[in-house]
């Protein structure tokens, strides 16, 4: 969800006189989408004073030399090279080429110094890469495009990734999700800088929202099974993907590190540094996500769901749930069916399963269903790890946050990443 607070954190730098924050600088590199790189452009390069919407000066700059190929091959020539940089107050680095490469040392040092001298930084998609690699993400809160989160949390453990934000305003560093999060965060930045009468004077000239969450976009729903690229070659990947096909039973983190043929101890410390996750935390989502998925495409009842997602009971399932998604399985399901288009106007989009499910499979699913689970596997909320001391006590994980418990399709308040600071975010 969006973050609207502005409050700059007592590390920040004053801004150096010759900076002002009326002067974006977007930094352009070889090779990046052209969608993300016009977002910035068109936010702060036009003219729209006359629809009420405070004029900002644009640099466009060159991150690297010239040319600059983006999508489709087109070549771009920017007026400006990195020492433009120097006068302006706020830079945006809109996207970057690709998560696996390295970006420019001198590009990197140009941030790092508009930084110190007070800059407001912003990454837009996947520019979060770019900041986390000048390391001016180091012990913040951020977020990305959801399938780059893990990868972002995996390289970069000292950022709080959290993929479930439209952006994060940390004060004077920025980062948004996905592309279209990317016009969210401008429009919040004209909001910070000018007001809300600007902000959606500028929202109504672009035609879209002038203020949307997470929750009012169902974007929480983004939430996936990926996981970094890397760990397709690494052994455990047969231990992941059995543990995705057999999430209706009832195993727990030790049967995963007996499959890996590794002590708990070893297993938990190789799939962190695989993921960036701890393998329980992952466990759980995966859990919910399955149960998202069923309350999405199935008719079976919140018992039932819990049952075919591994869940010990109801309530196990009703807890992870609210704190992954921020509702209650029912009410989850009944705003995601309010969403969703009636087929010619008389039949519900979602077809039931029951019938397609042998009665025995159902009974199966009944009142002892929840038997199944062992004790030393399920502590705290229905499903912790059996080590010493860490029953009931959330486990810190670097891209799955606690999210308030408020109804979907409703604004609610900052989710707290484990081991983030404890202070209002943004």
């Amino acid at each position: 969800m969006s973050q609207d607070s502005a409050a700059v954190p007592d590390a920040a730098r004053k801004l150096a006189a010759r900076r002002r924050r009326e002067i974006v600088a977007v930094l352009l590199f070889s090779g990046g989408p052209i969608f993300e790189s016009s977002i910035p452009l068109s936010v702060f390069g036009i003219d729209r004073q006359d629809a009420g919407v405070p004029r900002y000066r644009l640099l466009v700059c060159a991150g690297e030399d010239a040319p600059l190929r983006t999508t489709g091959g087109l070549e771009l020539s920017a007026p400006y090279g990195l020492e433009a940089i120097s006068r302006a107050g706020t830079v945006v680095v809109p996207a970057w080429r690709s998560i696996t490469q390295a970006p420019p040392p001198a590009a990197l040092d140009a941030l790092r110094r508009a930084h110190e001298e007070g800059a407001r930084i912003v990454g837009l998609c996947t520019g979060a890469f770019v900041l986390a690699a000048a390391g001016l993400l180091d012990g913040r809160p951020a977020t990305t495009h959801w399938m780059y989160a893990p990868t972002l949390a995996k390289r970069y453990p000292s950022v709080h990734v959290d993929p479930r934000e439209l952006f994060v305003d940390d004060g004077d560093v920025l980062t948004s999700a996905g592309t279209a999060a990317g016009i969210d965060l401008c429009l919040h930045i004209v909001r910070t800088d000018h007001g809300a009468d600007a902000a959606n004077a500028l929202a109504r000239r672009l035609v879209v929202p002038p203020r949307r969450t997470a929750s009012d976009m169902g974007h929480q729903r983004y939430l996936d099974r990926s996981l970094p690229e890397e760990i397709g070659a690494d052994p455990l990947a047969e231990v992941v993907a059995w543990a995705l096909e057999h999430l209706h039973e009832q195993f727990d983190v030790e049967t995963l590190a007996a499959r890996a043929y590794m002590s708990r101890r070893t297993f938990d410390r190789r799939f962190r540094s695989l993921t960036g996750s701890a393998p329980l935390q992952w466990l759980i989502t995966q859990r919910v996500l399955q149960a998202q998925r069923l309350l999405e495409t199935s008719d079976y009842s919140v018992d039932e769901v819990a049952g075919r997602c591994g869940f010990r009971s109801p309530v196990a399932l009703r807890g992870h749930f609210r704190r992954q998604l921020g509702a209650s399985p029912a009410a989850y399901r009944a705003a995601y069916r309010a969403r969703r288009p009636q087929n010619g106007g008389s039949e519900p989009a979602l077809r039931p399963e029951r019938a397609e499910r042998p009665e025995r499979e159902r009974a199966a699913l009944g009142a002892g269903s929840g038997d199944r689970y062992s004790a030393a596997a399920l502590a705290g909320h229905g499903l912790a790890t059996a080590e010493a001391g860490e029953a009931g006590k959330p486990q810190s994980d670097a891209y799955a946050s606690r999210l308030p418990e408020s109804p979907v399709g409703r604004g609610a308040g900052r989710p707290v990443l484990p081991g983030q600071r404890e202070r209002p975010v943004g």
